[in-house]
């Protein structure tokens, strides 16, 4: 991999850890206003919707490739997606946002199992070794809150492995259909499972447009959008086993996230454990940078 490609991959991926950032604050300011999760995700289906849209009718350009060479693919993706998409928010209500971040990481060790056995990627050792301190960093963090465990974290684990089958697959359809196709198809899928487990009139409630609850709609769109556009483009740029590490940064932004927000405790063993997650990322960005050249 060039250095120019890699640092295309650490942009892209800087741009996803803000979106899923932000997606999580409005996730859990929906709720408060008494929204569902079905519900929130119909809304965050249907701004990502009309915004892929309207894109088509004034860009032309975007209307070829739109239908996808492996429609069976996308459909298995995006109802897997869906489902870990389901769980994931649903924790985000009604667990601390740093403990959710922090359980759904044992994803990229999900992830580089199945990478070289279905993309034929490489495990290197630093590639190994930023999972492993990933894990690690995640334990740490953890540690205060094993003594009462709850069980609702059950749900980001079941999200993680979902979330590895999704991660595998977005590499693979890169291989055939552009990333705004596979946005298009994933919120054109998506969004009749969402209104399968809603009610259709929130979306002619006028609760729904007060000022409350429209930012944190339209963020939800917008971040749920920019998050899968960034994370496709840095699979297009990077190896999975490459993108997938980075993604651990998510976890110290969004403990310090909770905190500023929602005055979740931010104690030292978050800090040391996203010490141990960015000394993996910053190992593993330097030996990629090193075979780069």
């Amino acid at each position: 991999m060039t250095a120019a490609k890699l640092a295309r991959v650490v942009l892209w991926m800087t741009g996803a850890l803000l979106s899923f950032s932000a997606m999580a604050v409005s996730v859990r300011e929906l709720s408060r206003g008494g929204f569902n999760v079905f519900e929130i995700l119909a809304i965050r289906s249907s701004v990502a919707l009309v915004i892929l849209l309207s894109l088509t009718l004034l860009r032309p350009e975007l209307r070829s490739h739109l239908w996808p060479q492996r429609f069976g693919l996308n459909v298995l993706r995006n109802v897997v997606h869906y489902a870990a998409q389901y769980a994931w928010a649903f924790s985000v209500t009604i667990l601390p946002l740093a403990m959710v971040f922090s359980l759904e990481f044992t994803m990229p060790a999900w992830t580089a199992l199945l990478a070289p056995w279905l993309l034929g990627e490489r495990l290197t050792p630093s590639r190994i070794g930023v999972i492993v301190l990933g894990l690690v960093g995640v334990l740490v963090v953890l540690r205060p809150g094993f003594a009462s465990f709850n069980p609702a974290a059950g749900l980001v684990l079941l999200a993680a492995i979902g979330f590895a089958i999704t991660m595998i697959t977005t590499k693979m359809l890169t291989a055939t259909q552009t990333t705004f196709s596979i946005l298009l198809w994933m919120m054109i899928i998506q969004f009749p499972l969402s209104l399968a487990g809603s009610n259709p009139a929130i979306f002619f409630d006028s609760g729904l447009y007060d000022l409350r609850h429209i930012l944190p709609a339209i963020g939800v769109g917008i971040s749920g959008l920019s998050s899968h556009y960034c994370l496709a483009n840095a699979f297009r740029a990077g190896d999975a086993t490459l993108v997938v590490p980075l993604d651990f940064m998510r976890i110290p932004l969004i403990a310090v996230v909770g905190w500023a927000f929602y005055g979740e405790a931010l104690d030292v063993w978050v800090l040391v454990g996203a010490l141990i997650i960015i000394a993996g990322v910053l190992w593993n960005l330097r030996s990629e940078r090193a075979r780069a050249h």
